[in-house]
């Protein structure tokens, strides 16, 4: 389990270090993370919303659907703690599936996707910082 959610969570940054380039927000400047030199901490910041509904859901829905197998996508000479090239693409495949699955936004209220959401709250902390409008992350319940 801990090498999806490594790996998982791995794809979920870039996706959002994609999303924060965008927005033009300062990637090494956060408020959850402790930022660092050459360390892209808004990008972790961000990111913690949309584990639970892109990374987490995508590992359950592969081990529940037995997608994903330890003897058959994961490494044996590393005692199983990493995923192998079979196992790295089912992953990647459907964590792409998920991220660009679409859900109707309440606000909006036209289709988006969650990848479009990350850029979003991108844009709503923009608007915290400059207008000081509340900054209320993405929301599971925000997808209903």
């Amino acid at each position: 389990m801990n090498a999806l959610i490594s790996f998982g969570n791995t794809l979920l940054y870039t996706k959002t270090i994609t999303a924060i380039y965008h927005t033009h927000l300062n990637q090494s400047i956060s408020y959850l993370h402790e930022p660092r030199e050459a360390r892209f901490s808004l990008s972790l910041d961000l990111s913690e919303a949309f584990k639970p509904i892109i990374v987490f859901r995508t590992i359950f829905d592969l081990v529940n659907r037995k997608k994903m197998k330890v003897s058959k996508h994961f490494e044996k000479k590393f005692n199983y703690a990493l995923l192998n090239e079979s196992g790295k693409k089912i992953f990647i495949e459907a964590f792409e599936n998920r991220i660009n699955e679409k859900f109707k936004h309440p606000k909006l209220k036209r289709l988006i996707s969650y990848n479009t959401a990350i850029k979003l709250d991108g844009y709503k902390l923009i608007k915290f910082l400059i207008e000081n409008k509340e900054f209320m992350p993405f929301l599971l319940k925000d997808k209903m």
